[in-house]
């Protein structure tokens, strides 16, 4: 049986990711998931490390976003990929370099290392990364953030300029899609990468 493909969406808040990726999901098929939060123990991962709760140290977000990915890359995304199916994922590992390493300033070769782990080597075959700029990011959040959106303007750029170097350095797995614009304009230039890619 064909092994299905694994498409992750990735960028920084509000650049359209959930939006596009149930688009993708539904036009090919695919499962539709995220990260954090894919699978029952991702859930209360995912209000850990986004809700009004304790603020976990640096390190223990990034540990606590790494057994939500191993949670769901055995839970949902091999099983569906074995079988055949395909799997489209608003963010992925690339979310765990650009935040904790660019962003937080955590060793990149650590959390490589521990990437590596929690994947068991399944990656996504084509991440697309939505670019928008960071004011144009600020003006579609608006008032209520949770605690990743409401970081300083400067994480945002350190964020942002993380994922353009994960993109420069997997040209292969990574494409840059421009993220402005009306809902179906963007979409139309994910899935003529996507059908580049394909």
């Amino acid at each position: 049986m064909t092994r299905g493909h694994f498409v992750a969406f990735e960028g920084w808040e509000a650049s359209g990711k959930s939006t596009q990726a149930e688009l993708l999901a539904s036009r090919i098929g695919a499962v539709l998931t995220r990260e954090p939060g894919g699978t029952e123990l991702g859930r209360l991962i995912r209000s850990m490390l986004l809700g009004d709760g304790p603020v976990p140290t640096s390190r223990a977000e990034a540990l606590l976003f790494a057994a939500d990915r191993a949670q769901h890359i055995d839970e949902v995304v091999e099983p569906t990929l074995r079988s055949g199916g395909h799997v489209v994922t608003d963010r992925s590992y690339g979310s765990t370099l650009a935040y904790q390493g660019h962003g937080r300033g955590q060793s990149i070769e650590q959390l490589t290392a521990l990437v590596d782990f929690a994947t068991a080597a399944v990656l996504p075959d084509l991440i697309v990364l939505l670019d928008v700029p960071l004011d144009t990011a600020d003006d579609r959040l608006g008032g209520e953030r949770d605690r990743l959106e409401s970081e300083a303007e400067e994480f945002g750029r350190r964020v942002r300029d993380g994922f353009f170097q994960l993109a420069a350095e997997d040209p292969e797995r990574w494409v840059i899609v421009d993220g402005v614009g009306e809902v179906d304009d963007v979409a139309a230039r994910v899935w003529e990468a996507y059908d580049a890619w394909r």
